[in-house]
């Protein structure tokens, strides 16, 4: 219950009993370490976040984790396996502070999303990556609490700029995203693309490499998704790269053996329909000026080039003076049908 009191100064306050409804909504229940647990101070100090629902999302990483296997085994010549672990949404501020600081974060940036994404590897992916690729003692264990050097950040880069493009054509099936990688950090807080209470949609991957286990993480926020997601609650989307090509294969492929008349105009001139029906045999037409040798060439009622006429062999030849008219052909063609 509430109630009505007057403070000190004389202004009324309201001052509402502990286990009132309207207390329990803003969150006037502080715990024992002094901590608001209730109502919308919970809500705002939740670790938890309600995983939106986007099909397509969980698609594109199942595809980005076949490519990245893919891109470990070309690289690395080992045996390379990638698969998802999880798929959830963290705030941002959960990613910051469980990152380790010896591991390296990618920025992922693409020009129509206005934002970014991140791709974190851990320290141990780096350091078997760097053996793999330059020959180092394979299964020979390494000390993960220090700094990466020069050379194993030049190796992370190089790792996550391929990544990166298997991400970029893993969301192909949605959108065409550009995506690139701007830079790496070594630090999270350099690599803040939200806000600590930003919402992200996070997979995890289990890597493994050789006969050792490492992780990769892709953190997506959902503002930076927001122009995408209605095609991302989509059930479905077809691979679209290979329908289109298939489709703009077949189309050319018809369209280069369809059959047109093309007729060459020597001169034309318009007449009267009354001197058409005098007109008799012996008769005499006049046309253009007798010194142009300019002909026209045309499909159907459409000029598509022009040039001069002369003689190839027994055949009447006309070298073109001009190129081809794509458009008024086709639309030529398509009049012709």
């Amino acid at each position: 219950m509430s109630r009505l009191a007057t403070a000190e100064d004389g202004r009324d306050e309201v001052v509402w009993a502990d286990g009132a409804p309207v207390s329990d909504l803003l969150g006037f229940d502080l715990g024992a370490d002094g901590v608001d647990r209730s109502g919308l101070g919970a809500l705002v100090n939740s670790a938890l976040v309600a995983h939106r629902r986007l099909p397509m999302l969980d698609v594109i990483f199942d595809r980005a984790a076949r490519r990245f296997s893919s891109t470990l085994r070309q690289l690395s010549g080992d045996n390379a396996d990638v698969a998802v672990d999880n798929v959830s949404s963290a705030r941002f501020g959960d990613f910051v502070q469980a990152q380790s600081p010896f591991g390296v974060i990618g920025v992922m940036r693409s020009a129509p999303l206005h934002g970014a994404m991140l791709i974190a590897a851990d320290p141990a992916f780096t350091r078997q990556a760097v053996d793999l690729l330059l020959g180092g003692r394979r299964g020979a264990g390494r000390e993960d609490d220090r700094a990466l050097t020069a050379i194993e950040l030049a190796v992370a880069q190089r790792l996550l700029q391929a990544m990166t493009a298997d991400v970029d054509e893993a969301f192909r099936p949605v959108d065409r995203l550009s995506l690139g990688l701007e830079r790496i950090e070594t630090s999270p807080r350099f690599a803040a693309v939200a806000q600590e209470t930003s919402v992200c949609a996070v997979a995890k991957f289990k890597v493994r490499l050789g006969d050792r286990q490492s992780r990769l993480a892709i953190y997506a926020p959902y503002a930076t998704l927001e122009s995408i997601e209605s095609k991302l609650r989509r059930g479905f989307a077809a691979e679209a790269d290979v329908v289109e090509a298939s489709w703009r294969e077949t189309l050319a492929a018809g369209v280069g053996e369809a059959a047109l008349d093309v007729v060459a105009v020597l001169a034309d001139r318009v007449m009267r329909i009354g001197d058409v029906q005098r007109l008799a045999a012996g008769d005499t037409m006049t046309f253009g000026p007798a010194n142009d040798p300019r002909v026209e060439l045309r499909i159907g009622a459409a000029a598509v080039a022009a040039g001069r006429i002369g003689k190839h062999g027994a055949a009447i030849a006309i070298r073109l003076d001009t190129p081809i008219d794509s458009r008024a052909s086709a639309l030529a063609a398509e009049a012709a049908q």
